[in-house]
């Protein structure tokens, strides 16, 4: 499944839109990987327990957000885009969202 940013793909013609399509996922980290980002943001710098948490987290929604895509039809998402929030102190939420089409070649 082509899944992007924009609002058209080169080469293709959008046939039918099948809809608002998403992805959801809630992580939450660790006691272990909490406690070590704790300690390294007493020290500064990148905090990469929860780089990979999100960068799993994202992968995660657009994996679903393709399923959910598929059960409606459409061969392909435009318009993709991300949102995150915080849940509680130790909950993150991402959300992959896009517009399900039906796309053919030009």
């Amino acid at each position: 499944m082509i899944v992007v940013t924009t609002e058209n793909i080169v080469g293709f013609a959008v046939k039918e839109v099948k809809g608002e399509v998403f992805g959801l996922v809630v992580r939450s980290r660790g006691l272990g990987g909490t406690l070590m980002a704790g300690l390294r943001s007493l020290v500064g710098g990148e905090i990469h327990e929860y780089t990979s948490m999100l960068e799993d987290a994202r992968k995660q929604a657009i994996d679903r957000l393709v399923i959910n895509a598929n059960a409606m039809g459409a061969n392909a998402i435009i318009m993709m885009r991300f949102d995150s929030s915080e849940i509680g102190q130790n909950m993150s939420e991402v959300l992959a969202y896009g517009t399900a089409v039906i796309i053919e070649k030009d």
